[in-house]
């Protein structure tokens, strides 16, 4: 497989993982109904994956002892990114969290301009321009966020901060590979969602007891096992091979899954403007891999 079809595929795989993981607020629904309410939901989908690889991660102990402080340092970043942001819409206007954790194309567009010396082309801000003005069309930025800051706001700026400095590191790590850096995550994520729900914050839920969660796991179990390790997978895969800002620009696939299906399912707002967020955002998701396609057919028809 050429770069060019290696990038391809990663940039397919990581947008459909997005539009996977907006579909992740109906399971989060369905355990606050049935009684694991807030961040201890959030502890659950963390820790069942991490239970489920325990065997790879045995059988690849030899290689994630030796991927050395950047494999341990991005799993302990890409966790608590995703811990925040999952605490982010505990603790704050959903609204507010998705507009705080995605301004993540930013950051991770500047840290790499900036650590792994990547140049920002017109083509990338045309894409970020995009993604963005679909973001503030679907959250109605131009209503206000009235309300001083609160602690889930700064979760969600936090979460994107952590996310994209994620990103850099396992962009720049040449010996790593999708598969550490997904046990990784997911043991770290773990740690980070465990000592979030045992922080004395204010609007924290209790702990559930034994016999609610047994009463989910006939379902959670295989939504965790379709709709969180595989896509995972995919994303830190993808963090391998693409440029930190254009991982985050395809990533925001979530937003409008989670948009669309919300207004199928919960009833909520699905008009012109929302229509019109999904249509930028996947404008911005199909951009490079389109040019690179055209791009590609070009160099090909030349003699």
């Amino acid at each position: 497989m050429t770069k060019l079809s290696t990038e391809n595929t990663a940039m397919l795989a990581v947008a459909l993982s997005g539009l996977a993981w907006g579909l992740f607020w109906i399971p989060l629904r369905a355990l606050d109904v049935a009684g694991i309410m807030g961040v201890w939901a959030v502890v659950l989908f963390y820790v069942l994956p991490a239970l489920f690889l325990l065997p790879a991660i045995i059988l690849r102990r030899r290689r994630i002892i030796a991927g050395g402080w950047r494999l341990h340092l991005a799993g302990l970043l890409a966790g608590t990114s995703l811990v925040c942001y999952a605490g982010a819409l505990v603790f704050t206007d959903v609204v507010r969290a998705l507009l705080f954790y995605y301004l993540t194309p930013v950051w991770s567009t500047l840290l790499a301009r900036v650590l792994l010396g990547e140049r920002i082309t017109m083509h990338r801000w045309a894409m970020i321009g995009l993604a963005l003005t679909g973001l503030m069309f679907i959250l109605r930025v131009d209503e206000g966020l009235g309300g001083a800051f609160n602690i889930g706001d700064w979760m969600g700026i936090a979460g994107g901060l952590l996310w994209a400095v994620a990103a850099v590191v396992m962009n720049s790590d040449e010996g790593g590979n999708g598969i550490d850096f997904t046990l990784s995550y997911f043991v770290w994520g773990s740690v980070a969602a465990l000592l979030l729900a045992l922080l004395p914050i204010e609007g924290a839920t209790s702990a559930p007891d034994w016999e609610t969660i047994r009463s989910v796991l006939w379902w959670i179990v295989p939504v965790a096992i379709v709709l969180v390790i595989p896509p995972a997978f995919a994303i830190m895969w993808g963090a391998t091979v693409l440029s930190p800002g254009l991982l985050a620009i395809l990533f925001m696939t979530e937003i409008s899954a989670g948009t669309v299906t919300a207004a199928i399912w919960a009833d909520e707002p699905f008009g012109l403007r929302q229509i019109l967020g999904v249509l930028l955002i996947t404008a911005a998701g199909v951009l490079e891999p389109v040019t690179n396609l055209l791009r590609g057919k070009t160099l090909e028809s030349r003699p």
